[in-house]
């Protein structure tokens, strides 16, 4: 037996040791109620009357599908803890409890009833593709990229704690390629898998023993049935063939040529006679298995068909696809309209409208960075253009069916930003990633970003340290306490989660976040192995709670640390540059002194240094400012900046600079080119 140690909601400690760790979080509103994306998996709880999708925005949703057609809200709640998409979800012991698969690599185990996550088992290293599960024997097995099949007791699962978390696992292996459909039938004697290995693996999972290889697909197989004896087996391929074998015989008994395109959802009766088939055609068809010429078009759907589940009554057929909106259709019990050839041309499907439908929300599909590297614009499937803010984490306005080109153009500064984060459109929202290497690269004045300051001054900010300290703000670790007065009164800092991070202060005063601005505290946060597994997800505001505190302790990175708790800013970056005169002042160029520079540094300041130290403008006003200390000295830099702005013209590339502007925009917009940035300077007769 494989042993998967995992602590709840956990992960192996050393794991972030090893690998580069890399921040996350999604720009969303608190609750989430639609759909952000593709549905990959439906279960139904057909006690309760509950639907449950699992999407491609990476959450899990809970509807009441009692009476769609009248006009209230089917939502009921959302499940979240994973942090990719969800591939599949399996309702075990009579709807008590919801097993689901991520491409996050996790098996979760959910509280079904009340939609909380118990635990996370980790033994999957790739996307975890697909489930099945044996109902008789309570027992699930799970499979993916990784090729393996691991065979889970689900009373088991049920009962781990946070003491009591290892699980003993049995893993079917042999598999030579990548694990896309799976299937168990209901006394769990038999487990077959189906794989981009073309083949049909066989084993018996109360032995693990290999049972057989069938061949017959031409390629990937995505979707299983076993009947209830573990005696036949029905598959669907990315060939366009759906397949029907006999176990006993160890062969291929029946092939259905129903599509124009690859199958991808399967559903049939209990009794094995009448199957359900969808795929990348969008059509759902319905085959009488014992004479495949009775069969019809059920629906043509908006989008490929990911998966399909029938009713336990057979009377109705739900349809996932790659479109956010989770469609019902009836079951047609008549008389098949099609006959005789497999060519038909155009079968006209038995119903249009589907009888209800779980109606899904937007995806953004298309973004856009805008070069003050703050601010983002987006455009969703419905055409909407929404404008973003980065560093706040949140929505500054939705531009309706706009012109994403246009806004674009009209929103466009010519202000030069480093890239410090990248985005990711997977679930359908604004995910936004922070590492290590960029993630400091920004730095900007403050009155350019609209944080003036109260006393005039314009301190120089980084937009990834700030929004790193508004991320953690809750966490009681990054608070600093400044004392007051110098008696002993200490500080009480409570930290936990029915407190809600209530701070008392005795004799000082508590410190949090980056004294700007904050992000919502329902902004999920996400540490992870760059370009890997997840380590932890929690909501902002959650991280002064116990668990999540001692959670953090273990997973944020140094990098991080160095900036929260330490509040050591990072450094400046430095811009070589040289200083000649232009060709045309007449002046002998200069032996080529190599200068060096903030990359924020003005224009304005630069011609200042050569109106005072090339040209010796310094000599003239030394004489003038020899009383009337500060108010002076300040007004003599005014004078100066005035004077240089009069009497010198900088330019770049033969083009005059606007004094304004810093170094890096220059280099950016203007230089364009590889080598150290040149500036000539001319004086104005």
């Amino acid at each position: 037996p494989v042993f998967a140690n995992m602590a709840v909601h956990h992960r192996q400690a050393s794991a972030s040791a090893k690998k580069k760790v890399q921040v996350s979080y999604i720009i969303r509103d608190e609750v989430e109620k639609y759909n952000r994306s593709g549905v990959n998996a439906l279960q139904m709880d057909f006690l309760q009357k509950r639907l449950f999708t699992s999407g491609r925005d990476s959450i899990i949703r809970i509807w009441n599908v009692n009476n769609l057609s009248s006009k209230h809200d089917p939502y009921i709640q959302s499940m979240e803890h994973h942090t990719d998409w969800v591939n599949d979800i399996v309702l075990c012991c009579n709807g008590r409890t919801l097993i689901s698969a991520s491409s996050d690599t996790t098996v979760k185990v959910w509280n079904a009833h009340k939609g909380f996550c118990m635990s996370t088992l980790r033994t999957h290293k790739d996307y975890v593709k697909a489930l099945a599960y044996a109902r008789d024997k309570e027992q699930v097995a799970s499979a993916g990229l990784d090729r393996q099949i691991f065979l889970w007791d689900v009373n088991t699962l049920t009962a781990l704690t946070a003491s009591n978390n290892t699980v003993t696992t049995s893993s079917l292996t042999g598999n030579k390629d990548s694990i896309y459909s799976l299937a168990m039938n209901h006394y769990g004697t038999i487990i077959i898998s189906g794989s981009t290995e073309k083949v049909l693996r066989v084993w018996d999972p109360r032995t693990c023993a290999k049972l057989m290889k069938l061949k017959g697909h031409t390629d990937n197989v995505k979707a299983l049935l076993v009947n209830r004896d573990g005696t036949q087996c029905l598959s669907g391929s990315s060939d366009g063939t759906i397949r029907l074998w006999s176990i006993g015989q160890q062969r291929c008994i029946a092939t259905y040529r129903v599509h124009d395109d690859g199958v991808w959802a399967l559903q049939a009766n209990e009794a094995f006679t009448t199957f359900y088939s969808g795929g990348r055609d969008r059509r759902v068809y319905q085959v009488d298995m014992r004479n495949p010429e009775n069969r019809f078009l059920l629906c043509e759907e908006k989008g490929p068909i990911v998966k399909l589940l029938l009713t336990q009554d057979n009377s109705h057929v739900w349809a996932a696809t790659t479109q956010s909106s989770v469609n019902c259709w009836p079951i047609s019990n008549q008389p098949a309209r099609v006959s005789g050839d497999y060519d038909n041309e155009n079968p006209v499907p038995v119903y249009t409208q589907p009888e209800g439908t779980v109606k899904g929300g937007p995806s953004i599909t298309q973004y856009y960075i805008l070069n003050d590297k703050r601010h983002i614009l987006s455009r969703d499937t419905n055409g909407h253009v929404v404008l973003w803010d980065v560093l706040k984490a949140c929505k500054v306005e939705d531009l309706g069916k706009a012109d994403l080109e246009e806004e674009i153009k009209t929103r466009s500064k010519m202000v030069y930003v480093p890239n410090w984060f990248s985005v990711d459109l997977k679930t359908g929202m604004l995910c936004i990633h922070l590492d290590e290497s960029d993630c400091f690269a920004a730095w900007v004045s403050a009155k350019d970003v609209g944080f003036g300051s109260n006393d005039g001054s314009d301190p120089k900010l980084n937009f990834g340290g700030l929004l790193l300290q508004a991320l953690l703000e809750h966490w009681p670790r990054t608070h600093t306490l400044e004392e007051e007065d110098h008696t002993n009164n200490t500080a009480v800092m409570n930290g936990n989660a029915d407190t809600n991070d209530v701070t008392v202060r005795v004799g000082g005063s508590v410190t949090k976040g980056n004294g700007y601005f904050s992000v919502p505290g329902h902004t999920p946060v996400i540490f992870s192995e760059v370009g890997g597994r997840t380590l932890f997800r929690l909501l902002c505001r959650d991280a002064g709670a116990e668990t999540e505190g001692m959670l953090l302790n273990d997973t944020v990175p140094a990098w991080v640390i160095d900036i929260t708790v330490d509040k050591n800013m990072p450094k400046f970056q430095k811009i070589p540059f040289y200083l000649q005169p232009h060709s045309t002042s007449g002046a002998k160029t200069l032996k080529k002194d190599r200068l060096s520079a903030s990359d924020m540094l003005q224009v304005r300041k630069v011609m200042e240094h050569v109106y005072e130290k090339v040209l010796g403008a310094d000599n003239i006003s030394q004489n003038t400012a020899s009383s009337g200390g500060e108010k002076q000295e300040q007004e003599k830099e005014e004078d100066i900046s005035s004077l240089a702005e009069e009497k010198i013209e900088l330019l770049c590339q033969d083009q005059v600079l606007d004094p304004n502007m810093d170094l890096r925009t220059v280099k950016h917009f203007i230089w364009k080119s590889g080598g150290d940035l040149t500036l000539h300077y001319r004086q104005i007769k």
